[in-house]
Protein backbone atom coordinates (compact mmCIF):
# COMPACT_ATOMS: atom_id res chain seq x y z
CA UNK A 1 0.00 0.00 0.00
CA UNK A 2 1.36 3.40 -0.88
CA UNK A 3 1.94 5.87 1.93
CA UNK A 4 1.28 9.60 2.07
CA UNK A 5 0.64 12.43 4.49
CA UNK A 6 -0.59 15.81 5.57
CA UNK A 7 1.94 18.62 5.41
CA UNK A 8 2.08 22.32 6.20
CA UNK A 9 3.25 25.12 3.94
CA UNK A 10 5.34 27.83 5.54
CA UNK A 11 3.20 30.87 6.47
CA UNK A 12 2.71 33.36 3.65
CA UNK A 13 3.11 37.11 3.84
CA UNK A 14 0.14 39.32 3.02
CA UNK A 15 1.18 39.68 -0.60
CA UNK A 16 1.75 35.94 -1.05
CA UNK A 17 -1.65 35.19 -2.51
CA UNK A 18 -2.20 32.39 -5.00
CA UNK A 19 -3.27 34.34 -8.10
CA UNK A 20 -6.18 33.90 -10.46
CA UNK A 21 -5.91 32.40 -13.88
CA UNK A 22 -6.55 34.62 -16.92
CA UNK A 23 -8.13 37.95 -15.95
CA UNK A 24 -11.84 38.14 -16.72
CA UNK A 25 -14.85 40.27 -15.84
CA UNK A 26 -16.24 37.85 -13.27
CA UNK A 27 -16.26 38.77 -9.61
CA UNK A 28 -13.52 37.10 -7.61
CA UNK A 29 -13.71 35.84 -4.04
CA UNK A 30 -10.95 35.39 -1.48
CA UNK A 31 -10.73 32.07 0.31
CA UNK A 32 -8.22 30.90 2.91
CA UNK A 33 -6.44 27.65 2.20
CA UNK A 34 -5.81 26.09 5.62
CA UNK A 35 -3.12 23.54 6.31
CA UNK A 36 -1.85 22.63 9.80
CA UNK A 37 0.47 25.46 10.75
CA UNK A 38 -0.46 27.99 8.07
CA UNK A 39 -3.23 29.76 6.18
CA UNK A 40 -2.69 30.67 2.52
CA UNK A 41 -4.88 33.39 0.93
CA UNK A 42 -6.17 32.40 -2.50
CA UNK A 43 -8.32 34.25 -5.05
CA UNK A 44 -10.88 32.18 -6.97
CA UNK A 45 -13.94 32.76 -9.12
CA UNK A 46 -17.38 31.42 -8.32
CA UNK A 47 -17.37 29.88 -11.80
CA UNK A 48 -14.10 28.02 -11.15
CA UNK A 49 -14.44 24.26 -11.00
CA UNK A 50 -12.94 22.25 -8.15
CA UNK A 51 -10.56 20.73 -10.69
CA UNK A 52 -9.32 24.14 -11.84
CA UNK A 53 -8.71 25.25 -8.24
CA UNK A 54 -6.67 22.10 -7.63
CA UNK A 55 -4.72 22.70 -10.85
CA UNK A 56 -3.78 26.19 -9.69
CA UNK A 57 -2.65 24.82 -6.35
CA UNK A 58 -0.56 22.32 -8.29
CA UNK A 59 0.90 25.03 -10.55
CA UNK A 60 1.96 27.34 -7.74
CA UNK A 61 2.72 24.96 -4.87
CA UNK A 62 3.58 21.72 -6.65
CA UNK A 63 0.96 19.46 -5.05
CA UNK A 64 -0.28 17.04 -7.70
CA UNK A 65 -4.05 17.22 -8.18
CA UNK A 66 -4.65 13.54 -7.43
CA UNK A 67 -2.86 14.00 -4.09
CA UNK A 68 -5.18 16.80 -2.95
CA UNK A 69 -8.37 16.77 -0.92
CA UNK A 70 -10.31 20.00 -0.29
CA UNK A 71 -12.75 20.31 2.62
CA UNK A 72 -15.00 23.32 3.29
CA UNK A 73 -17.70 23.63 5.91
CA UNK A 74 -17.07 20.06 7.00
CA UNK A 75 -17.74 18.64 3.52
CA UNK A 76 -15.25 17.31 1.03
CA UNK A 77 -15.30 19.10 -2.33
CA UNK A 78 -15.06 15.77 -4.11
CA UNK A 79 -16.76 16.37 -7.46
CA UNK A 80 -14.04 17.73 -9.72
CA UNK A 81 -16.40 19.01 -12.41
CA UNK A 82 -18.65 20.91 -9.98
CA UNK A 83 -18.20 24.65 -9.52
CA UNK A 84 -16.89 26.36 -6.41
CA UNK A 85 -20.23 28.14 -6.02
CA UNK A 86 -22.09 24.79 -6.17
CA UNK A 87 -20.54 23.91 -2.82
CA UNK A 88 -21.48 27.30 -1.37
CA UNK A 89 -17.87 28.43 -1.03
CA UNK A 90 -17.87 32.21 -0.58
CA UNK A 91 -15.66 35.15 0.22
CA UNK A 92 -13.71 34.60 3.44
CA UNK A 93 -14.44 30.86 3.70
CA UNK A 94 -11.73 28.56 5.03
CA UNK A 95 -10.92 25.61 2.76
CA UNK A 96 -8.82 22.87 4.35
CA UNK A 97 -6.20 21.35 2.06
CA UNK A 98 -5.08 17.80 2.76
CA UNK A 99 -2.20 16.59 0.59
CA UNK A 100 -0.12 13.45 0.35
CA UNK A 101 3.64 13.42 0.59
CA UNK A 102 6.48 11.42 -0.86
CA UNK A 103 7.37 8.47 1.32
CA UNK A 104 10.95 8.84 2.53
CA UNK A 105 12.93 11.32 4.59
CA UNK A 106 16.73 11.24 4.98
CA UNK A 107 17.77 11.06 8.64
CA UNK A 108 21.29 12.01 9.75
CA UNK A 109 22.04 10.76 13.27
CA UNK A 110 24.92 11.61 15.62
CA UNK A 111 25.22 9.67 18.90
CA UNK A 112 26.60 10.95 22.18
CA UNK A 113 29.62 8.67 21.72
CA UNK A 114 30.56 10.34 18.44
CA UNK A 115 29.20 7.86 15.87
CA UNK A 116 27.43 9.27 12.78
CA UNK A 117 25.35 7.54 10.12
CA UNK A 118 22.49 8.19 7.70
CA UNK A 119 19.39 6.20 6.77
CA UNK A 120 15.94 6.67 5.21
CA UNK A 121 12.63 6.47 7.05
CA UNK A 122 9.03 6.87 5.94
CA UNK A 123 7.60 10.26 6.93
CA UNK A 124 4.56 8.70 8.55
CA UNK A 125 6.76 6.96 11.17
CA UNK A 126 7.25 8.54 14.58
CA UNK A 127 10.34 9.24 16.69
CA UNK A 128 9.76 6.07 18.70
CA UNK A 129 10.15 4.08 15.48
CA UNK A 130 13.45 5.85 14.75
CA UNK A 131 14.72 4.94 18.23
CA UNK A 132 13.73 1.32 17.79
CA UNK A 133 15.39 1.19 14.37
CA UNK A 134 18.59 2.66 15.82
CA UNK A 135 18.82 0.10 18.59
CA UNK A 136 17.69 -2.79 16.42
CA UNK A 137 20.53 -1.97 14.03
CA UNK A 138 23.10 -2.11 16.85
CA UNK A 139 24.38 1.36 15.96
CA UNK A 140 26.81 1.38 18.85
CA UNK A 141 23.97 2.05 21.28
CA UNK A 142 24.20 -0.54 24.01
CA UNK A 143 22.11 1.17 26.70
CA UNK A 144 18.45 0.44 27.34
CA UNK A 145 16.31 2.08 24.65
CA UNK A 146 14.18 3.72 27.37
CA UNK A 147 17.31 5.43 28.70
CA UNK A 148 17.93 7.29 25.42
CA UNK A 149 16.60 10.59 24.11
CA UNK A 150 16.33 11.92 20.56
CA UNK A 151 17.17 15.62 20.21
CA UNK A 152 16.47 17.98 17.32
CA UNK A 153 18.03 21.46 17.44
CA UNK A 154 18.65 20.95 21.14
CA UNK A 155 15.07 20.05 22.00
CA UNK A 156 13.94 16.60 23.13
CA UNK A 157 11.47 14.89 20.80
CA UNK A 158 8.66 12.80 22.25
CA UNK A 159 8.31 9.25 20.93
CA UNK A 160 4.86 10.03 19.47
CA UNK A 161 6.16 12.93 17.31
CA UNK A 162 5.83 12.15 13.58
CA UNK A 163 8.85 12.58 11.30
CA UNK A 164 6.55 14.53 9.00
CA UNK A 165 5.83 17.02 11.81
CA UNK A 166 9.55 17.57 12.27
CA UNK A 167 10.45 18.03 8.62
CA UNK A 168 7.50 20.17 7.56
CA UNK A 169 8.86 23.40 9.05
CA UNK A 170 12.46 22.79 7.96
CA UNK A 171 13.70 23.21 4.42
CA UNK A 172 16.66 20.85 4.81
CA UNK A 173 16.47 17.64 2.80
CA UNK A 174 18.06 15.90 5.80
CA UNK A 175 16.82 15.88 9.40
CA UNK A 176 19.75 16.04 11.84
CA UNK A 177 19.12 14.17 15.07
CA UNK A 178 21.27 13.64 18.16
CA UNK A 179 20.96 10.59 20.42
CA UNK A 180 21.99 10.90 24.05
CA UNK A 181 21.39 9.08 27.31
CA UNK A 182 18.64 10.60 29.44
CA UNK A 183 19.04 11.60 33.07
CA UNK A 184 15.98 9.77 34.36
CA UNK A 185 16.44 7.09 37.04
CA UNK A 186 14.19 4.13 37.63
CA UNK A 187 13.08 3.76 41.20
CA UNK A 188 12.36 0.06 40.82
CA UNK A 189 13.70 -2.56 38.42
CA UNK A 190 11.27 -4.33 36.13
CA UNK A 191 10.50 -7.90 37.03
CA UNK A 192 11.19 -9.41 33.60
CA UNK A 193 10.22 -12.90 34.72
CA UNK A 194 6.79 -11.65 35.73
CA UNK A 195 6.40 -9.81 32.44
CA UNK A 196 7.35 -12.89 30.47
CA UNK A 197 4.87 -15.02 32.40
CA UNK A 198 2.07 -12.66 31.38
CA UNK A 199 3.07 -12.77 27.72
CA UNK A 200 3.32 -16.56 27.84
CA UNK A 201 -0.14 -16.81 29.35
CA UNK A 202 -1.58 -15.04 26.33
CA UNK A 203 -1.21 -17.90 23.92
CA UNK A 204 -3.82 -18.42 21.24
CA UNK A 205 -5.52 -21.14 23.27
CA UNK A 206 -5.70 -19.10 26.48
CA UNK A 207 -7.14 -16.15 24.60
CA UNK A 208 -10.05 -18.29 23.48
CA UNK A 209 -10.64 -19.98 26.82
CA UNK A 210 -10.04 -17.18 29.34
CA UNK A 211 -12.86 -14.75 28.50
CA UNK A 212 -13.30 -11.70 30.68
CA UNK A 213 -16.79 -10.21 30.51
CA UNK A 214 -16.50 -6.43 30.38
CA UNK A 215 -18.61 -3.41 29.63
CA UNK A 216 -17.45 -0.30 27.83
CA UNK A 217 -19.34 2.92 27.31
CA UNK A 218 -18.00 4.86 24.36
CA UNK A 219 -19.55 8.33 24.08
CA UNK A 220 -23.08 8.24 22.75
CA UNK A 221 -22.66 4.80 21.18
CA UNK A 222 -22.97 2.85 24.44
CA UNK A 223 -21.40 -0.29 23.04
CA UNK A 224 -21.55 -3.21 25.47
CA UNK A 225 -19.43 -6.19 24.64
CA UNK A 226 -17.68 -9.35 25.76
CA UNK A 227 -13.90 -9.04 25.55
CA UNK A 228 -11.30 -11.76 25.09
CA UNK A 229 -8.34 -10.02 26.73
CA UNK A 230 -6.87 -12.12 29.58
CA UNK A 231 -7.70 -10.93 33.09
CA UNK A 232 -4.05 -10.44 34.05
CA UNK A 233 -3.62 -8.06 31.09
CA UNK A 234 -6.49 -5.71 31.96
CA UNK A 235 -4.24 -3.36 33.93
CA UNK A 236 -1.49 -3.26 31.33
CA UNK A 237 -0.73 -0.27 29.12
CA UNK A 238 -1.28 -2.30 25.94
CA UNK A 239 -4.12 -4.56 24.95
CA UNK A 240 -6.32 -5.53 22.04
CA UNK A 241 -9.64 -7.35 22.03
CA UNK A 242 -12.57 -7.82 19.67
CA UNK A 243 -15.80 -5.96 20.38
CA UNK A 244 -18.47 -8.66 20.41
CA UNK A 245 -21.91 -7.18 20.96
CA UNK A 246 -23.71 -10.49 20.58
CA UNK A 247 -21.94 -13.40 22.35
CA UNK A 248 -23.78 -15.80 20.03
CA UNK A 249 -22.01 -14.29 17.01
CA UNK A 250 -18.79 -16.30 16.73
CA UNK A 251 -15.71 -14.83 15.10
CA UNK A 252 -14.24 -16.55 12.04
CA UNK A 253 -10.85 -18.21 12.45
CA UNK A 254 -9.23 -15.67 10.14
CA UNK A 255 -10.38 -12.87 12.45
CA UNK A 256 -8.97 -14.61 15.53
CA UNK A 257 -5.65 -15.03 13.71
CA UNK A 258 -5.55 -11.31 12.91
CA UNK A 259 -6.25 -10.44 16.56
CA UNK A 260 -3.55 -12.75 17.87
CA UNK A 261 -0.91 -11.68 15.36
CA UNK A 262 -1.64 -7.99 15.88
CA UNK A 263 -1.58 -8.38 19.66
CA UNK A 264 1.73 -10.24 19.50
CA UNK A 265 3.20 -7.37 17.50
CA UNK A 266 2.07 -4.77 20.02
CA UNK A 267 3.40 -6.79 22.94
CA UNK A 268 6.78 -7.04 21.20
CA UNK A 269 7.01 -3.25 21.30
CA UNK A 270 6.04 -2.55 17.69
CA UNK A 271 4.21 0.76 17.58
CA UNK A 272 1.14 1.41 15.43
CA UNK A 273 2.30 3.23 12.28
CA UNK A 274 0.00 6.07 11.33
CA UNK A 275 -0.89 6.07 7.65
CA UNK A 276 -0.28 9.28 5.79
CA UNK A 277 -3.23 8.68 3.45
CA UNK A 278 -6.83 9.70 3.92
CA UNK A 279 -8.47 12.32 6.11
CA UNK A 280 -8.75 10.29 9.32
CA UNK A 281 -6.46 8.37 11.64
CA UNK A 282 -5.52 4.93 10.34
CA UNK A 283 -2.74 2.80 11.79
CA UNK A 284 -0.77 -0.06 10.30
CA UNK A 285 -0.15 -2.82 12.86
CA UNK A 286 2.78 -5.23 12.40
CA UNK A 287 3.57 -8.79 13.39
CA UNK A 288 5.86 -9.74 16.27
CA UNK A 289 9.04 -9.30 14.23
CA UNK A 290 7.89 -5.93 12.91
CA UNK A 291 8.64 -7.08 9.37
CA UNK A 292 5.09 -7.43 8.04
CA UNK A 293 1.86 -5.48 8.19
CA UNK A 294 -0.92 -7.53 9.77
CA UNK A 295 -3.87 -5.16 10.11
CA UNK A 296 -5.13 -1.59 9.87
CA UNK A 297 -6.86 0.02 12.86
CA UNK A 298 -9.15 3.05 12.46
CA UNK A 299 -10.31 4.55 15.79
CA UNK A 300 -13.76 6.14 15.70
CA UNK A 301 -12.56 9.20 17.63
CA UNK A 302 -9.99 9.90 14.88
CA UNK A 303 -12.42 9.83 11.97
CA UNK A 304 -12.73 12.96 9.82
CA UNK A 305 -14.49 15.69 11.87
CA UNK A 306 -14.17 13.63 15.08
CA UNK A 307 -12.75 15.14 18.28
CA UNK A 308 -9.31 13.51 18.00
CA UNK A 309 -8.87 13.67 14.22
CA UNK A 310 -5.11 14.00 13.60
CA UNK A 311 -5.43 15.79 10.23
CA UNK A 312 -6.48 19.19 11.53
CA UNK A 313 -10.03 19.02 10.14
CA UNK A 314 -12.74 20.95 12.02
CA UNK A 315 -14.87 19.01 14.50
CA UNK A 316 -18.44 18.36 13.35
CA UNK A 317 -20.95 20.65 15.04
CA UNK A 318 -24.04 18.68 14.07
CA UNK A 319 -22.67 15.13 14.02
CA UNK A 320 -22.70 14.82 10.23
CA UNK A 321 -19.66 13.20 8.64
CA UNK A 322 -17.51 14.34 5.76
CA UNK A 323 -20.04 12.87 3.32
CA UNK A 324 -23.74 13.70 3.26
CA UNK A 325 -25.89 11.14 5.01
CA UNK A 326 -23.15 9.80 7.29
CA UNK A 327 -22.52 10.32 11.00
CA UNK A 328 -19.19 10.92 12.72
CA UNK A 329 -18.24 7.91 14.83
CA UNK A 330 -20.08 5.33 12.70
CA UNK A 331 -17.33 4.75 10.13
CA UNK A 332 -16.11 1.64 11.93
CA UNK A 333 -19.59 0.12 11.88
CA UNK A 334 -19.84 0.73 8.15
CA UNK A 335 -16.41 -0.83 7.57
CA UNK A 336 -17.55 -3.98 9.36
CA UNK A 337 -20.91 -3.96 7.56
CA UNK A 338 -19.20 -3.99 4.16
CA UNK A 339 -17.31 -7.14 5.18
CA UNK A 340 -20.34 -8.89 6.67
CA UNK A 341 -22.52 -8.16 3.63
CA UNK A 342 -19.87 -9.23 1.12
CA UNK A 343 -21.30 -12.74 0.98
CA UNK A 344 -19.30 -15.53 -0.64
CA UNK A 345 -20.83 -17.12 -3.69
CA UNK A 346 -20.14 -20.40 -5.47
CA UNK A 347 -16.58 -21.70 -5.26
CA UNK A 348 -14.30 -20.49 -2.48
CA UNK A 349 -12.56 -17.26 -3.44
CA UNK A 350 -9.07 -16.59 -2.11
CA UNK A 351 -6.86 -13.50 -2.39
CA UNK A 352 -3.24 -13.93 -1.26
CA UNK A 353 -4.30 -17.05 0.64
CA UNK A 354 -7.16 -15.29 2.46
CA UNK A 355 -10.76 -16.42 2.02
CA UNK A 356 -12.94 -13.44 1.06
CA UNK A 357 -16.45 -12.76 -0.15
CA UNK A 358 -17.70 -12.09 -3.67
CA UNK A 359 -16.24 -8.57 -3.95
CA UNK A 360 -13.08 -9.24 -1.95
CA UNK A 361 -13.57 -7.03 1.12
CA UNK A 362 -10.78 -7.92 3.61
CA UNK A 363 -11.83 -9.46 6.97
CA UNK A 364 -12.93 -6.57 9.20
CA UNK A 365 -14.32 -6.39 12.74
CA UNK A 366 -14.75 -4.03 15.66
CA UNK A 367 -11.93 -3.95 18.17
CA UNK A 368 -10.91 -2.12 21.33
CA UNK A 369 -7.24 -1.22 21.55
CA UNK A 370 -5.11 0.57 24.12
CA UNK A 371 -1.73 1.95 23.06
CA UNK A 372 0.02 5.27 23.54
CA UNK A 373 0.99 5.31 19.87
CA UNK A 374 -2.45 6.54 18.79
CA UNK A 375 -3.50 10.20 18.81
CA UNK A 376 -4.16 11.00 22.49
CA UNK A 377 -4.37 14.80 22.99
CA UNK A 378 -6.13 14.37 26.36
CA UNK A 379 -4.27 11.39 27.78
CA UNK A 380 -3.94 7.74 26.77
CA UNK A 381 -7.30 5.99 26.63
CA UNK A 382 -8.75 2.85 25.12
CA UNK A 383 -10.06 3.33 21.59
CA UNK A 384 -12.75 1.48 19.68
CA UNK A 385 -12.50 1.21 15.92
CA UNK A 386 -12.43 -1.09 12.93
CA UNK A 387 -9.57 -3.56 12.61
CA UNK A 388 -9.11 -4.77 9.06
CA UNK A 389 -6.75 -7.46 7.85
CA UNK A 390 -3.92 -5.97 5.79
CA UNK A 391 -3.87 -7.44 2.31
CA UNK A 392 -0.60 -7.77 0.41
CA UNK A 393 -0.85 -5.68 -2.74
CA UNK A 394 1.00 -4.05 -5.62
CA UNK A 395 -0.41 -0.59 -5.04
CA UNK A 396 -3.81 0.89 -5.80
CA UNK A 397 -5.78 1.43 -9.00
CA UNK A 398 -4.68 5.05 -8.76
CA UNK A 399 -1.12 3.94 -9.58
CA UNK A 400 -1.99 2.42 -12.96
CA UNK A 401 -4.42 2.76 -15.83
CA UNK A 402 -7.72 0.86 -15.59
CA UNK A 403 -7.17 -0.91 -18.91
CA UNK A 404 -5.18 -3.66 -17.17
CA UNK A 405 -8.00 -4.67 -14.82
CA UNK A 406 -10.13 -7.72 -15.69
CA UNK A 407 -13.76 -6.89 -16.46
CA UNK A 408 -15.12 -9.31 -13.86
CA UNK A 409 -12.94 -7.77 -11.13
CA UNK A 410 -14.28 -4.29 -11.85
CA UNK A 411 -17.82 -5.66 -11.89
CA UNK A 412 -17.34 -7.23 -8.44
CA UNK A 413 -16.41 -3.79 -7.08
CA UNK A 414 -19.38 -2.19 -8.84
CA UNK A 415 -21.83 -4.67 -7.31
CA UNK A 416 -20.58 -3.85 -3.81
CA UNK A 417 -20.64 -0.08 -4.33
CA UNK A 418 -24.11 0.05 -5.88
CA UNK A 419 -25.57 -2.22 -3.23
CA UNK A 420 -23.94 -0.30 -0.37
CA UNK A 421 -24.54 3.15 -1.95
CA UNK A 422 -20.86 3.94 -1.45
CA UNK A 423 -20.22 7.67 -1.12
CA UNK A 424 -16.45 7.41 -1.42
CA UNK A 425 -15.28 5.01 -4.09
CA UNK A 426 -12.18 6.29 -5.83
CA UNK A 427 -9.20 4.62 -7.46
CA UNK A 428 -7.06 5.15 -4.36
CA UNK A 429 -9.15 2.82 -2.20
CA UNK A 430 -9.10 -0.14 -4.55
CA UNK A 431 -5.93 -2.17 -4.06
CA UNK A 432 -4.37 -4.23 -6.83
CA UNK A 433 -2.84 -7.66 -6.30
CA UNK A 434 -1.48 -10.18 -8.76
CA UNK A 435 -3.08 -13.60 -8.59
CA UNK A 436 -1.33 -16.93 -9.15
CA UNK A 437 -2.33 -16.79 -12.81
CA UNK A 438 -0.66 -13.39 -13.21
CA UNK A 439 -3.99 -11.60 -13.56
CA UNK A 440 -4.78 -8.55 -11.47
CA UNK A 441 -7.19 -8.97 -8.57
CA UNK A 442 -8.94 -5.92 -7.08
CA UNK A 443 -9.39 -5.47 -3.33
CA UNK A 444 -11.86 -2.82 -2.12
CA UNK A 445 -11.04 -1.01 1.15
CA UNK A 446 -12.21 2.11 3.05
CA UNK A 447 -15.96 1.64 3.44
CA UNK A 448 -16.62 4.17 6.18
CA UNK A 449 -19.03 6.08 3.93
CA UNK A 450 -21.24 3.17 2.87
CA UNK A 451 -24.96 2.88 3.69
CA UNK A 452 -25.61 6.64 4.08
CA UNK A 453 -29.06 8.00 4.89
CA UNK A 454 -29.32 9.57 1.43
CA UNK A 455 -27.91 9.08 -2.06
CA UNK A 456 -26.64 12.64 -2.45
CA UNK A 457 -22.90 11.93 -2.30
CA UNK A 458 -22.71 8.57 -4.10
CA UNK A 459 -19.55 8.57 -6.23
CA UNK A 460 -18.01 5.71 -8.21
CA UNK A 461 -14.69 6.26 -10.02
CA UNK A 462 -15.11 3.04 -11.97
CA UNK A 463 -17.98 4.66 -13.90
CA UNK A 464 -15.32 6.16 -16.16
CA UNK A 465 -13.54 2.86 -16.77
CA UNK A 466 -14.29 0.94 -20.00
CA UNK A 467 -15.14 -2.25 -18.07
CA UNK A 468 -18.22 -0.53 -16.60
CA UNK A 469 -19.87 -0.50 -20.04
CA UNK A 470 -19.58 -4.28 -20.39
CA UNK A 471 -22.51 -6.56 -19.39
CA UNK A 472 -22.36 -8.63 -16.21
CA UNK A 473 -21.37 -12.26 -16.67
CA UNK A 474 -23.83 -15.06 -15.70
CA UNK A 475 -22.06 -15.76 -12.39
CA UNK A 476 -22.38 -12.13 -11.30
CA UNK A 477 -26.01 -12.02 -12.42
CA UNK A 478 -26.79 -15.10 -10.32
CA UNK A 479 -25.06 -13.55 -7.33
CA UNK A 480 -27.07 -10.33 -7.64
CA UNK A 481 -30.32 -12.28 -7.94
CA UNK A 482 -29.49 -14.09 -4.69
CA UNK A 483 -29.20 -10.87 -2.66
CA UNK A 484 -31.87 -10.16 -0.06
CA UNK A 485 -31.88 -6.78 1.70
CA UNK A 486 -34.05 -7.98 4.59
CA UNK A 487 -31.68 -10.85 5.32
CA UNK A 488 -28.77 -8.42 5.19
CA UNK A 489 -30.41 -6.08 7.70
CA UNK A 490 -31.09 -9.02 10.01
CA UNK A 491 -27.46 -10.14 9.67
CA UNK A 492 -26.12 -6.74 10.71
CA UNK A 493 -28.51 -6.72 13.64
CA UNK A 494 -27.29 -10.16 14.70
CA UNK A 495 -23.70 -8.89 14.78
CA UNK A 496 -24.67 -5.89 16.86
CA UNK A 497 -25.50 -3.02 14.52
CA UNK A 498 -29.17 -2.15 14.68
CA UNK A 499 -29.11 -0.40 11.32
CA UNK A 500 -30.79 3.05 11.52
CA UNK A 501 -34.08 3.11 9.60
CA UNK A 502 -32.79 5.64 7.06
CA UNK A 503 -29.73 3.49 6.32
CA UNK A 504 -31.85 0.36 6.11
CA UNK A 505 -34.04 2.15 3.57
CA UNK A 506 -30.96 3.00 1.52
CA UNK A 507 -29.91 -0.66 1.49
CA UNK A 508 -33.38 -1.79 0.44
CA UNK A 509 -33.60 0.73 -2.43
CA UNK A 510 -30.05 0.25 -3.72
CA UNK A 511 -30.41 -3.55 -3.68
CA UNK A 512 -33.72 -3.20 -5.49
CA UNK A 513 -32.14 -1.01 -8.18
CA UNK A 514 -29.27 -3.45 -8.67
CA UNK A 515 -31.61 -6.44 -9.04
CA UNK A 516 -34.07 -4.65 -11.36
CA UNK A 517 -31.21 -3.27 -13.44
CA UNK A 518 -29.76 -6.73 -13.95
CA UNK A 519 -33.16 -8.07 -14.99
CA UNK A 520 -33.24 -5.45 -17.74
CA UNK A 521 -29.70 -6.26 -18.86
CA UNK A 522 -28.24 -2.96 -17.69
CA UNK A 523 -24.48 -2.57 -17.36
CA UNK A 524 -22.74 -1.22 -14.23
CA UNK A 525 -22.35 2.07 -16.12
CA UNK A 526 -26.10 2.49 -16.56
CA UNK A 527 -26.99 1.49 -13.00
CA UNK A 528 -24.18 3.57 -11.52
CA UNK A 529 -25.30 6.67 -13.41
CA UNK A 530 -28.79 6.22 -12.00
CA UNK A 531 -27.29 6.43 -8.50
CA UNK A 532 -24.71 9.21 -8.99
CA UNK A 533 -25.35 12.90 -9.54
CA UNK A 534 -24.11 14.51 -12.74
CA UNK A 535 -23.07 17.51 -10.63
CA UNK A 536 -23.69 18.63 -7.09
CA UNK A 537 -26.84 20.64 -7.91
CA UNK A 538 -28.58 18.11 -10.18
CA UNK A 539 -30.28 15.28 -8.33
CA UNK A 540 -29.64 11.74 -9.43
CA UNK A 541 -32.36 9.53 -10.93
CA UNK A 542 -32.52 7.44 -7.76
CA UNK A 543 -33.09 10.57 -5.68
CA UNK A 544 -35.91 11.61 -8.01
CA UNK A 545 -37.45 8.14 -7.70
CA UNK A 546 -37.40 8.36 -3.90
CA UNK A 547 -38.93 11.84 -3.90
CA UNK A 548 -41.72 10.77 -6.25
CA UNK A 549 -42.50 7.76 -4.07
CA UNK A 550 -42.65 10.01 -0.99
CA UNK A 551 -45.28 12.13 -2.71
CA UNK A 552 -47.40 9.08 -3.56
CA UNK A 553 -47.75 7.63 -0.07
CA UNK A 554 -49.65 8.98 2.91
CA UNK A 555 -47.76 10.38 5.92
CA UNK A 556 -47.08 7.74 8.54
CA UNK A 557 -47.38 4.79 6.16
CA UNK A 558 -45.41 1.64 6.86
CA UNK A 559 -41.97 1.05 5.42
CA UNK A 560 -43.31 -1.83 3.35
CA UNK A 561 -45.88 0.46 1.69
CA UNK A 562 -43.21 3.05 0.92
CA UNK A 563 -40.81 0.48 -0.56
CA UNK A 564 -43.62 -0.83 -2.77
CA UNK A 565 -44.20 2.72 -4.03
CA UNK A 566 -40.49 3.04 -4.77
CA UNK A 567 -40.63 -0.23 -6.71
CA UNK A 568 -43.49 0.98 -8.89
CA UNK A 569 -41.88 4.33 -9.64
CA UNK A 570 -38.54 2.64 -10.32
CA UNK A 571 -40.12 0.22 -12.82
CA UNK A 572 -41.60 3.12 -14.76
CA UNK A 573 -38.39 5.16 -14.76
CA UNK A 574 -36.22 2.21 -15.78
CA UNK A 575 -38.53 1.45 -18.72
CA UNK A 576 -37.62 4.88 -20.09
CA UNK A 577 -33.91 4.09 -20.11
CA UNK A 578 -32.53 2.69 -23.34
Amino acid sequence: MSSAGVIAISPFSDDSVLPLGPICNQEEIMIHLAIPGSVVPMRVLESDSIESVKLRIQSYKGFVVKNQKLVCGGRELSRSNSLVKDYGVGDGNVVHLVVRLSDLQVINVKTSCGKEFTFHVEKNHDVGYVKRKLFKGKKGLTEDIDEQEILFKGHKLEDERLINDICKNNNDAVIHLVVRKSAKIRSKPVDKNFEMSIVASQSKDSKKDDLAVRELRNGAHGIEYYGSVPKEALNRSIWLEPVIVNPKASLPTVVLDVINSTYDGLMKGNYPIRSSEGTGGAYFMTNASGSKYISVFKPIDEEPKAVNNPRGLPVSTDGEGLKKGTTVGEGALREVAAYLLDHPRGERRSISGVDVGFSGVPPTFLAACLHKGFNHPDGVKEKIGSLQMFMENNGSCEDMGPGAFPVDEVHKISVLDIRMANADRHAGNILVSKGQDGQFVLIPIDHGYCLPTSFEDCTFDWLYWPQARKPFNPETVDYIKSLDAEEDIALLNFYGWNLPSECARTLRISTMLLKKGVEKGFTPFIIGNIMCRENINKKSVIEEIVEEAEELVLPGCSEAVFIEAVSQVMDRRLDLIV
